[in-house]
């Protein structure tokens, strides 16, 4: 049997946790690189025309390019930072000492997704017309 095998379940099913999320946040990023599509469909769906137009078509292309790269970068970011926790976790696990938590990596991660889907709802408030 494995020593600490509750520990180190745990800790795989953490490693999975942040696999999920990961997957989730480039997932994401990829539908609001390509949001642009959606958006020029219900413009044509609806008839806007002119200036309001314009504005959709440029805050399509711009804005949802670039928040969705940054999503997929983080998103990129979550799986290599859960992978070397995943491993470092495991190495402390069969340590018979005390180790302190190391949640700095994770606390940046958190509040760099919370920025950027700050930064990607902002047009959707703000009105368009």
């Amino acid at each position: 049997m494995i020593r600490s095998y509750t520990e180190h379940a745990a800790n795989e099913r953490t490693f999975l946790a942040w696999l999920r999320t990961g997957v989730a946040v480039i997932a994401f990023g990829f539908l609001v690189a390509r949001f642009d599509l959606f958006i020029l469909t219900m413009a044509n769906a609806v008839s806007v025309r002119g200036a309001g137009r314009d504005r959709l078509e440029a805050l399509s292309h711009s804005f949802g390019r670039g928040a969705g790269e940054a999503l997929i970068v983080v998103g990129i970011a979550f799986i290599l930072v859960a992978t070397i926790r995943f491993a470092r976790t495991g190495v402390l696990l069969d340590d018979a000492k005390i180790h302190a938590p190391g949640i700095v990596l994770e606390l940046s991660l958190s509040v760099i997704l919370a920025v950027l889907l700050i930064a990607a709802s902002i047009p959707l408030i703000l009105p368009l017309f």
